[in-house]
């Protein structure tokens, strides 16, 4: 279980500085990987079998791959790279601090990728509000352009054969919409519209920002990469399960007793993460949790041992997605919990898609009932409902996530819904499910 890779020195003082990177074999990994071809590059990490880790699990590998090569048409348009640094799930904290204790493996991550895909140019896409983050990525940038690591000629390589390989970086601070964490409204934004799903296809890989190939990839994914040069692809495929390799970041929160950040090979189980964690806090029992964010259906004490990887929670009825650990104990309040995630996507969708702008705002309406205990069996029925006709009818994923809560809720909690109709109320009080964390590390331990 003891996988500490990306957060190995995160507790050193000076970690996010370019010397304290550097101190710990930081930017040996991008010379290493200038001495590849970068075709050769690509089959590295599909060989190491590193999925996507913002959510969809797709493989890196194969992504970088798709980008067309050649001197005709869209190949030969510029090529970019967009580092997915909007993390704004319900629950999800795991970019953040590797941001904060480390952005210099991900600058080193986008130079190699870049190469990769014979990109000149990429973007950090962050989200604004995180300024103390926004700031941090910025002087990291800069120090890399003054190391040489960034900038004209890097390390004297040529692409292809052709000329140096030089890259720019920049870090786009957003505006505060979930909707921009859609790859496709992410690069809308980009290009100063709002940020709404395109269309597929065409895709991203031939037609992203600026109508250009494009790979978009989050944080994390970016970040793993120096590793998997320096380690070899035979090392990391040699962590985590056989269709899910490696290792990755599990942000654990809620009614536990040392929330926080572990990095583990995936194929860990919650009942392991926990005992890392110290358990659940003191009396108390785990009621349900969601292995993925909000946006993922909810698990219960039934599925401690499920393995966190792609395939297992698959198999358990919900999504892997960011790895978001959100546990509750036994004085939550499922309607109450469902409820607060429901008015947060409705507030969020972009309204493009009618199912999902509608949908969301008469399922909010549903469950407030429910919750002031002025429903009845019916409206339990007509959620339902709603949620059939919202899940796969929209541009993305967002709708989708809507409704994964509410439908996992009521099938495994529906004698919750029905004592809210027959107690004409709810039964919890809210008092006793309130998080304090006064004196626990935002940081937590790595495993």
């Amino acid at each position: 279980m003891l996988t500490p890779v990306m957060s190995r020195h995160w507790d050193d003082v000076d970690s996010f500085t370019l010397e304290g990177y550097t101190r710990h074999d930081g930017y040996t990994a991008l010379p290493s990987a200038l001495a590849m071809e970068p075709d050769t590059l690509i089959a590295l990490v599909k060989d190491a079998g590193l999925r996507g880790r913002g959510g969809a699990g797709f493989p890196t590998g194969m992504k970088w791959g798709f980008i067309p090569q050649g001197s005709e048409g869209q190949a030969a348009k510029p090529h970019y790279l967009v580092v997915n640094a909007d993390e704004s799930e319900p629950g999800t904290c795991k970019d953040t601090p590797l941001l904060l204790a480390n952005p210099h493996v991900l600058i080193e991550g986008i130079a190699i990728a870049c190469y990769a895909i014979r990109s000149s140019f990429a973007i950090i896409y962050v989200r604004g509000e995180i300024l103390h983050v926004v700031r941090r990525l910025q002087q990291a940038v800069l120090d890399a352009y003054a190391a040489g690591h960034l900038g004209k000629d890097i390390g004297g390589r040529a692409v292809d054969g052709v000329g140096g390989f030089d890259l720019d970086v920049v870090v786009h601070a957003g505006s505060g919409a979930y909707i921009c964490g859609e790859e496709t409204a992410l690069l809308d934004s980009l290009e100063g519209y709002r940020g709404q799903p395109r269309l597929r296809p065409p895709f991203p890989a031939t037609h992203g920002l600026y109508a250009s190939p494009t790979v978009v990839n989050n944080v994390e994914s970016i970040a793993s990469v120096p590793a998997i040069v320096l380690g070899g692809a035979e090392w990391f495929a040699g962590m985590g399960t056989e269709k899910s390799k490696g290792f990755t970041l599990y942000s654990l929160s809620g009614h536990v007793k040392n929330p926080g950040q572990y990095e583990a090979p995936l194929g860990i189980t919650l009942r392991q993460v926990l005992e890392l964690a110290g358990g659940m806090r003191e009396g108390h029992q785990l009621k349900f949790w969601t292995p993925g964010g909000s946006s993922t259906p909810l698990l219960t004490a039934e599925h401690l041992d499920v393995p966190l990887d792609y395939e297992g929670v698959a198999e358990a009825g919900s999504m892997l997605g960011t790895k978001a650990l959100q546990c509750f104990d036994d004085t939550t309040c499922v309607v109450r919990a469902v409820l607060r995630w429901t008015e947060f996507y409705a507030h969020e969708s972009c309204g493009k898609c009618t199912p999902c702008r509608e949908g969301t705002f008469w399922m909010v309406q549903i469950l407030e009932r429910l919750e002031a205990g002025t429903g009845t069996e019916q409206d339990i029925e007509t959620l339902l409902d709603t949620c059939d006709n919202i899940f796969g009818r929209a541009f993305c994923a967002l709708a989708d996530g809507a409704v994964s809560p509410i439908v996992s809720g009521v099938k495994y909690f529906r004698e919750e819904f029905v004592a809210h109709i027959t107690n004409r109320g709810c039964p919890f009080d809210p008092v006793a499910s309130t998080v304090f964390s006064a004196t626990t590390s935002v940081m937590g331990g790595t495993a």
